[in-house]
């Protein structure tokens, strides 16, 4: 992992004669051509991003890495409290993410940047992660994942209000589609009923569709790395002392799956995952980028019965074809 000047040095964008730019944000970025006439966003992208096809491939793996945190949430729950692995996960990843920026000599990101990374900090580092723990408590990971189904569309709208992006109505129909039929599986999974846990996911999904969407905005004016190691290291302040609070009230078992759990969540889902995801998304846009998530819930249910011993029905394989069918029209749908 390397450091890019990107995160610091201004870079000059060509715009077309004619186009206003805001002053109050600097230079104008090519997050904010996103949805609009491709040749204008060609000409602002930042040239360190990947290309459309790299970008997906490194999305598609920051789903891979999300589609385990349920699992390994549930292994660390056998030997962590909620609030123990919660906080001590964050430390770690800050450690890692810490280390990285320190080793690169990376400079503080530009005033303008911090608020969007506490929005990061918020939304993927503290909320998104309590929630779901609190949650996967008296949830199985199945009737969890029902977020994860809910949260490609909803990172989209948040995109949509928040950078301005106007994907098509193809492309709303598929999205629409998928989220329907993951919401559909996973429900009937846990048998239709609705747990106590369900107040926990939603609000989970609403964070954590702001932090995706913010992120994925910053990573395209600095590299996503360093976007999720600065997040972490913001909230290291608030998480080291919870961590030690937290393990002095609740108790601590350490067995190769509480640690093996916490390990990944910290290292894999809290921050490699995110580095990969936030290049990505910067990459081939959000709209795009969230669709990919359609697939994760299937990928959790997978890891569920591989790792948990959770039962798979013969549906799954229905669900997984239509889902990648959705995913396919979103790829190809214009944004």
């Amino acid at each position: 992992m390397r450091a890019e000047n990107s995160a610091t040095a201004r870079t000059s964008i060509a715009v077309p004669t004619g186009t206003s730019a805001s002053r109050t944000d600097g230079p104008v970025h090519p997050a904010a051509t996103d949805g609009r006439d491709p040749a204008t966003a060609a000409a602002g992208r930042d040239s360190s991003q990947p290309g459309p096809r790299p970008g997906t491939l490194l999305a598609a793996l920051g789903v891979i890495a999300f589609s385990l945190t349920f699992p390994a949430t549930a292994w660390g729950l056998e030997g962590f409290g909620p609030w123990s692995l919660v906080a001590v996960r964050s430390v770690l990843a800050a450690v890692i993410a810490g280390a990285c920026l320190l080793t690169l000599r990376v400079p503080l990101p530009g005033r303008r940047h911090w608020g969007g990374l506490a929005v990061v900090a918020a939304g993927v580092v503290l909320g998104f992660p309590l929630l779901t723990t609190l949650a996967l408590e008296t949830s199985t990971t199945a009737h969890a994942a029902v977020v994860v189904g809910l949260l490609p569309l909803t990172t989209a709208l948040f995109s949509a209000l928040r950078i301005g992006t106007r994907p098509s109505r193809t492309f709303w129909a598929a999205a629409s589609a998928g989220a329907a039929v993951v919401i559909a599986f996973t429900v009937q999974q846990s048998g239709g009923a609705l747990s106590s846990a369900d107040a926990y996911l939603f609000g989970a999904l609403l964070i954590c569709a702001a932090g995706y969407t913010e992120g994925g905005r910053l990573a395209r004016v600095m590299p996503g790395w360093q976007v999720i190691g600065w997040a972490l290291v913001l909230c290291l302040p608030l998480t080291a002392p919870m961590a030690a609070i937290a393990l002095s009230y609740e108790p601590v078992e350490l067995t190769a799956h509480s640690v093996t759990g916490l390990l990944w969540v910290a290292a894999g889902s809290q921050f490699l995952g995110l580095v990969v995801w936030y290049r990505g998304m910067a990459a081939i846009g959000i709209p795009k980028a969230s669709q990919l998530q359609l697939a994760q819930p299937l990928l959790t249910l997978v890891w569920s019965v591989l790792l948990l011993g959770e039962r798979l029905t013969p549906a799954a394989p229905l669900t997984a074809a239509a889902v990648l069918v959705c995913i396919a029209v979103t790829q190809r749908a214009r944004s």
